[in-house]
């Protein structure tokens, strides 16, 4: 699962790094959620682009979202296999613009849980490339709007001490494949979505104040106490955060 996450450095090491011709002046945000706007790079003609989209998929062929499930994520394990994903596989395949992002740790059941956040980011400070999913929703009236999701899979060994899944991390090779919709096909791209190796990232815990979306300042982003959690015990249940995927066996 991954429901928040935060891109703090400067427009230009975004360009700089995918290299699309857009010149956006956006400014860092510390604790971007579900169904607000968000920097995505996709693929058109053979050349990258910079799009602004909301965080939350809609497929092309949802005639009313009222009462459609908010889809944030999109687990690559069945995303050939699903009618909400299988077009934006092999058509619109994106990447989120992002520095790293939050899962919360949960320890303990019921009113006595405990739930501790972490950031977790790239240990090389570089862009941490999400693989996404985009689609443009057109309602009856002729309006668009243009929607997006994050790829996920099982987490590995670092990010398994706080939860079992996590994003999408593509390595700098292949985001050229996965962006490619034109000569790399579903079944090859969707592989390229695995967990990344465990030293690509850092875990620290953060303060509390991450929990409340409206909040959106450097605080966030500054670690507190130990930089990384203890392993689970052997034989204990893989850890999940406070936000569950709870998005059904449609998605």
């Amino acid at each position: 699962m991954c429901g928040r996450f935060f891109i703090a450095q400067a427009p230009e090491i975004f360009r700089d790094f995918y290299g699309y011709p857009e010149r956006p002046n956006f400014p860092a945000r510390y604790n971007v959620a579900p169904t607000q706007p968000v920097a995505i790079v996709h693929a058109e003609g053979g050349e990258r682009h910079f799009r602004l989209v909301r965080w939350g998929f809609w497929p092309g062929w949802l005639k009313d979202p009222k009462g459609f499930p908010l889809v944030i994520n999109a687990r690559v394990e069945t995303l050939t296999e699903k009618p909400t994903f299988r077009g934006a596989l092999r058509h619109r395949r994106c990447v989120f613009l992002a520095d790293g992002f939050y899962e919360w740790r949960r320890e303990g059941t019921g009113r006595g849980a405990i739930k501790t956040p972490f950031m977790i980011r790239r240990a090389d400070g570089a862009p941490m490339a999400l693989a996404g999913l985009w689609e443009t929703w057109a309602g009856a009236d002729g309006s668009e709007i243009d929607t997006a999701a994050i790829v996920t899979t099982g987490a590995n060994g670092t990010m398994a001490a706080v939860h079992d899944r996590m994003p999408a991390i593509l390595a700098p090779e292949t985001i050229e494949p996965w962006l490619d919709t034109r000569d790399v096909d579903a079944g090859p791209a969707a592989s390229l979505c695995r967990p990344c190796p465990d030293a690509w990232l850092r875990l620290d815990p953060v303060g509390a104040r991450v929990n409340d979306a409206r909040n959106d300042d450097p605080g966030l982003i500054e670690p507190v106490g130990e930089p990384r959690p203890a392993p689970p015990e052997p034989g204990a249940p893989p850890r999940r955060s406070s936000d569950e995927d709870a998005q059904g066996a449609l998605f």
